[in-house]
C-alpha cells in the first residue's frame, strides 16, 4: 500500500492533526486561545437641506482580518499543495469566516518556521479555545506535478503524518508572501 507522507513540525505545544475516518479532509486546530471582535455598527445623524430633515444611516466598521496561528509547519511532498477551508460548523459556532474564501499552501511553504495559519474575519465577538478545530485541509496535486508524481498519486491509498523536530527546507519568510503583484 503506497502512502503519501506529510512531515509535521509542532511549533506551539502538542498540536495534533486529526485525520477523521468519516471524511476526506484533515482537521486543524487553533494553537492558543483567541479572542476576536466583531463589526461595530453606529447610527450617525446628518441634517439635510433647509427643511431640517434628519436622515439616519448606519456605519459599520469591520475589524482587521487575523491570521489565526495553527501551531504547525508542514512539509508536503514535492508536486502537492494543500487547500485550507473552514469546517462546516466554524461560522455557526464561532462567527468567523475565511477572508480568502480558501487558502492555498504549496509545497515550498515548508520551512521550520513556516507556520500554517487560518485567515479569519469575525462577524461577531467570539472566543475560541486552544485546541478547537476550526479549519480543515486536503492535499492535491499541484499544476506543476510531474507525470511520476501523478502516477504516484493514482497508486496512493493513504496519508501518513510524521511528527518531526525539524523540517529540512528553507523558511519562506511568512504567511502570504509569494509576491506583491
Amino acid at each position: 500500500m503506497r502512502k503519501i507522507k506529510i512531515k509535521v513540525r509542532r511549533i506551539k505545544g502538542n498540536q495534533e492533526i486529526k485525520i477523521i475516518d468519516k471524511g476526506d479532509w484533515i482537521d486543524l486546530a487553533v494553537a492558543s486561545d483567541i479572542t476576536l471582535k466583531g463589526p461595530i455598527a453606529e447610527t450617525l445623524h446628518r441634517k439635510k437641506g433647509e427643511d431640517d430633515i434628519v436622515n439616519k444611516f448606519r456605519s459599520v466598521t469591520f475589524p482587521e482580518a487575523v491570521n489565526i496561528p495553527l501551531g504547525i509547519a508542514m512539509q508536503l511532498p514535492k508536486g502537492y499543495e494543500a487547500i485550507i477551508v473552514p469546517r462546516s460548523s466554524t461560522y455557526k459556532k464561532y462567527g468567523i469566516i475565511c477572508v480568502n474564501s480558501l487558502g492555498v499552501i504549496d509545497y515550498t511553504y515548508s520551512g521550520n518556521e513556516d507556520e500554517w495559519k487560518f485567515p479569519a474575519l469575525a462577524m461577531r465577538d467570539t472566543k475560541i479555545e486552544k485546541g478547537t478545530r476550526i479549519c480543515q485541509f486536503k492535499i492535491q496535486l499541484s499544476q506543476k506535478a510531474t507525470m511520476w508524481q501523478k502516477i504516484n498519486w493514482l497508486l496512493t491509498s493513504k496519508i501518513e503524518i510524521e511528527y518531526v523536530d525539524h523540517l529540512s527546507n528553507v523558511n519562506r519568510g511568512g504567511f502570504g508572501i509569494t509576491g506583491i503583484n
